[in-house]
């Protein structure tokens, strides 16, 4: 065990993270995942070695990280909630990436999203695009991904998508429903990630599937897929993030962002670039679709809840 190398992952425990680390201990290396969820690991892997991930304590941050080649980051946020802002975000990932280069690291990994922008109206892709000048200047060698929508059982947007076509007679589709998205699956990024820390040149990539979808043929694909019958009905932005708050309200959670709709209706969340995953989300819900919607996955819940 002490002679295997070892990795960092960011949010092992949590969704992405979680297939980089597989893919990881698959090839026989040691992992360290840095979480703000430590009680999470309890029973998870006792392969996965776990520290806090305390943003507050940058010496202890860089000693949890020495000793190994590369850390795979997955840190964000998906909203603001409390403290927890996107310019907080941005200053933690600063630490983190501080702390990466005191500790002596190879090299980073890290997940960003396609089409960040430093001038954007949008904070989500304005504090992505920070991020990736943070670590740009590092001086560490580094691999960027982009990914889009990522999906796989346990995701968010595609799987709340389909649980609300489960659960409710009518769909609400912000404007036209014709806008863009070139959804990715997970366990593709996993294997992208891992491939891109072998290398030593510099890289920023956008990590994409081969399917382009707008958003009205995925609402239908999935709707195919779980059987449902619900009326989908176009509406205003506006609108659909009022109705997306009542039903964050029944399942305390928050469904929909205006940074989500005003981004994918954008086109942000496709790419111009060749794509470089290969699974089709269209066959990977042929075999999945069972597993599609059966649960709401809450974001409260996994992130900020007993935070």
């Amino acid at each position: 065990m002490k002679n295997q190398e070892l990795d960092i992952v960011t949010g092992a425990f949590g969704y992405t993270g979680k297939y980089i680390t597989r893919r990881l201990l698959a090839m026989g290396r040691r992992v360290r995942t840095l979480t703000g969820h430590p009680e999470r690991g309890v029973g998870v892997n006792s392969a996965i070695e776990v520290s806090p991930l305390q943003f507050e304590r940058p010496v202890e941050l860089a000693e949890s990280m020495r000793g190994a080649s590369t850390l795979y980051n997955t840190y964000w946020i998906r909203f603001p909630r409390g403290k927890s802002t996107y310019e907080k975000a941005v200053e933690n990932t600063r630490v983190l990436v501080s702390a990466a280069r005191e500790a002596g690291l190879r090299r980073i990994v890290h997940l960003s999203i396609t089409n960040p922008a430093p001038d954007s109206t949008l904070g989500y892709f304005r504090g992505k695009a920070e991020i990736e000048q943070i670590i740009a200047n590092s001086g560490l060698s580094y691999a960027i991904l982009r990914p889009t929508v990522i999906f796989g059982v346990e995701d968010v947007l595609l799987n709340n998508i389909a649980w609300l076509l489960r659960h409710f007679p009518v769909f609400a589709i912000p404007g036209s429903g014709r806008y863009q998205l070139q959804p990715v699956y997970v366990v593709d990024v996993a294997e992208m990630a891992v491939a891109a820390s072998k290398e030593s040149r510099n890289t920023v990539m956008d990590a994409v599937g081969p399917e382009v979808y707008t958003f009205e043929d995925l609402v239908s694909l999935i709707a195919s897929k779980v059987g449902s019958r619900a009326r989908r009905l176009h509406v205003a932005p506006p609108v659909a993030l009022f109705l997306s708050r009542f039903v964050g309200w029944a399942v305390r959670d928050v469904v929909l962002t205006r940074d989500e709709v005003e981004g994918l209706m954008a086109g942000l969340l496709v790419s111009k670039e060749t794509a470089i995953g290969w699974t089709r989300l269209s066959d990977w819900t042929d075999r999945h679709a069972h597993l599609l919607g059966k649960h709401y996955a809450s974001e409260l819940s996994r992130h900020f809840r007993n935070a």
